[in-house]
């Protein structure tokens, strides 16, 4: 079933897709964004947000995602909750599928974000959020003056757990190994902090707790053991996963499957196809910066229409 064509189509939402859509629908080209099922981003697994500027007081993920949403629809963005199937970028105008349409866009932009690896323990999910956490930089500050753990054993782990220990009384780093897989620096870094415990051999074996984290049992890959330890904030760093299987054989990807954007700006390897947000940022990975890039697609996506005589 065909939809009618568009200008400008938004894959995904989040504060990246969101930001586009605002920027895009106020300078008239009227944009289409398939917000997709599980729309709003990490965002919507986020209970308290401190860091945004804007926001003195904080506010939820799923609110913020909220108000994001009805400030692109009252500037003319047409909302669809449906997920994109299928994308052919291959010439113009651009064909994105969905379960029930086929739409196409002179141009698209892509804002699906990534999405954090977990354990996958039933006891690990069930804590989102109530002390199980996948962004120190979001979330460390809560835990104030209480013990935390960090799972990994990259660069990202060290660095999650050095930004803990500015609250922390004590950080437990949960690694499968014996030694890290972090560079140097970040590993020597880790390892002479004094507030920062190292858990060799170790993987979580469940985590503990009633309403909140309590504590975590670890298990002793070795020879089997177990022992439980008090903290009551456990961290997952153990890498995330950009949101891009759909754009495969489409658009160029990186070595850890983030797409290419050409430096400085929101454009593909694709003309016409831009990207924003955490799909193509594997370093930052943060709402505000998610924000900025979903402004400079839409600032870039209207210029080139222009160049076209589209916009």
């Amino acid at each position: 079933m065909e939809s009618p064509h568009r200008r400008v189509l938004i894959i995904g939402s989040g504060p990246a897709g969101y930001t586009a859509a605002i920027y895009m629908a106020r300078a008239g080209l009227e944009p289409l964004m398939l917000a997709g099922l599980n729309f709003g981003g990490q965002l919507m697994i986020t209970t308290d947000v401190e860091n945004y500027p804007g926001y003195p007081d904080g506010v939820t993920g799923p609110q913020m995602m909220e108000e994001f949403q009805k400030q692109a629809e009252r500037f003319g963005t047409e909302l669809l909750f449906e997920d994109a199937t299928s994308v052919d970028f291959s010439e113009r105008p651009f064909k994105v599928t969905t379960a029930g349409k086929n739409y196409t866009a002179d141009a698209v932009v892509v804002a699906t974000g990534a999405s954090a690896r977990w354990l996958g323990l039933p006891s690990e999910e069930k804590f989102v959020n109530l002390g199980v956490s996948a962004c120190a930089t979001c979330d460390g500050a809560l835990f104030r003056n209480k013990p935390m753990a960090v799972v990994g054993g990259g660069d990202t782990a060290m660095e999650e757990a050095l930004f803990l220990t500015r609250f922390a009384t004590k950080v437990t780093l949960i690694h499968r190994r014996g030694e890290l897989r972090a560079s140097k620096i970040m590993a020597e870094r880790a390892l002479a902090n004094e507030k920062i415990e190292f858990a060799w051999h170790s993987e979580v074996d469940e985590v503990l707790g009633s309403e909140f984290v309590t504590g975590v049992r670890l298990k002793d890959l070795r020879d089997g053991t177990t022992r439980e330890i008090d903290i009551e904030a456990l961290f997952i760093a153990i890498g995330h996963q950009p949101n891009t299987s759909l754009f495969k054989n489409q658009l160029d990807f990186d070595d850890a499957d983030y797409l290419k954007v050409k430096p400085g700006t929101s454009l593909t390897s694709i003309e016409g196809v831009f990207a924003c947000g955490d799909v193509a940022d594997p370093v930052y990975r943060q709402a505000v910066t998610a924000a900025g890039t979903g402004c400079m697609a839409a600032i870039d996506a209207e210029r080139w229409l222009a160049e076209q005589g589209i916009g």
